[in-house]
């Protein structure tokens, strides 16, 4: 008799329930934890199969399975090979460049949440504070000029700017080195009203040009401060019946899914990072509600160049720190890594 994919699963799902419990395992427990949607006679079927095969027995009669030492090997041998891939996977993941950053984020979010059967969140990186490198004016016609903003990390924001009358090179010249003289270095913070008014003055006739530009370099680091947000394994919550209740799991799910919470979480944890980037939140420690019932464990990652992201794994408080926080450190490490190599 073969051992087929359907007969594998239940399987994995006997064992890892006998795991959590230590309690013999029935069908109909079975039916719960699989992707299979299969009925309880179909899994009953199965097991029998797979007692028959020798991979589970029947500690006592109307009892539910329990694995044999030969299901258990089978389980181990499987798992490890898993693991293999799965770091082969990760290694693959991490040599992806800079511009398919978010397709990376998204699946390091999914591997976390398969490798801890937790909930996971990652913001995609940003520069804090960031500061302007450079201010590029380029005439686009008679009636529009390109405004190029280059801000650390060497994230570029384009702007078109209407004028009323065309621009000579001479002028244009005049006040690209008006703008960079004065506005390079700085962020928008530190870009004041006696600044802009120096500006304006020395622009003469050109001052709502000045205006116009301060407005898009606003615009545009305000754009990037805009955190985007992957998370995955959302589903995992129903697993810990702490956080099951059909409202707590409701409002938690809906912070995911809504996201702007988990942006402000994450940019507040960098700033209170500890030495190591790694932070740990217990019940209420955490700033948001729907998560008071949860632990969550951070880790800040750096790209370079200020670019710096977090990394967030969200579960009961009955989670296995040790994993998580271990999990955590090494993806931090080879995302540093890697790219300070860049």
């Amino acid at each position: 008799m073969e051992l087929d994919e359907r007969k594998k699963k239940i399987l994995q799902a006997v064992i890892r329930n006998y795991l959590e419990t230590g309690e013999p395992v029935g069908s109909r427990t079975i039916s719960k934890y699989t992707d299979l949607n299969l009925s309880s006679a179909t899994i009953r079927n199965e097991m029998a199969d797979l007692e028959e095969m020798g991979y589970i027995l029947q500690p006592h009669t109307s009892a539910g399975r329990i694995p044999s030492d030969k299901g258990y090997r089978l389980y181990v041998d499987t798992m490890m090979e898993e693991k293999e891939r799965e770091v082969v996977e990760m290694k693959e993941m991490l040599v992806e460049r800079q511009d398919k950053m978010e397709t990376l984020l998204k699946q390091v979010a999914r591997v976390l949440a398969q490798n801890t059967q937790y909930a996971t969140m990652i913001s995609a990186p940003q520069t804090k504070r960031n500061k302007l490198k450079f201010i590029q004016l380029s005439r686009v016609d008679e009636k529009q000029i390109l405004v190029v903003i280059v801000t650390e990390g060497n994230v570029v924001k384009n702007n078109i700017l209407p004028v009323n009358d065309g621009l000579s090179d001479e002028t244009l010249l005049k006040l690209n080195i008006l703008l960079n003289t004065h506005l390079n270095g700085l962020s928008i913070d530190e870009i004041n009203l006696g600044i802009i008014s120096v500006m304006k003055q020395q622009a003469g006739i050109h001052s709502d040009i000045v205006s116009d530009v301060i407005d898009a370099v606003a615009e545009g680091i305000r754009a990037e401060e805009d955190v985007e947000i992957y998370t995955s394994g959302t589903n995992n919550i129903f697993r810990y019946p702490e956080l099951a209740d059909q409202q707590k799991a409701s409002e938690l799910i809906n912070t995911f899914e809504e996201k702007h919470l988990l942006g402000e979480f994450l940019q507040d944890t960098q700033a209170e990072e500890s030495g190591t980037g790694i932070q740990v939140y217990i019940g209420a420690e955490t700033p948001v509600r729907s998560m008071q019932d949860c632990s969550v464990v951070t880790a800040t990652y750096e790209l370079g160049g200020g670019m710096k992201g977090t990394i967030g794994i969200v579960g009961p408080k009955r989670m296995d720190y040790d994993k998580v926080v271990g999990t955590l450190r090494t993806i931090q490490t080879q995302l540093d890594e890697l790219y300070r190599k860049d």
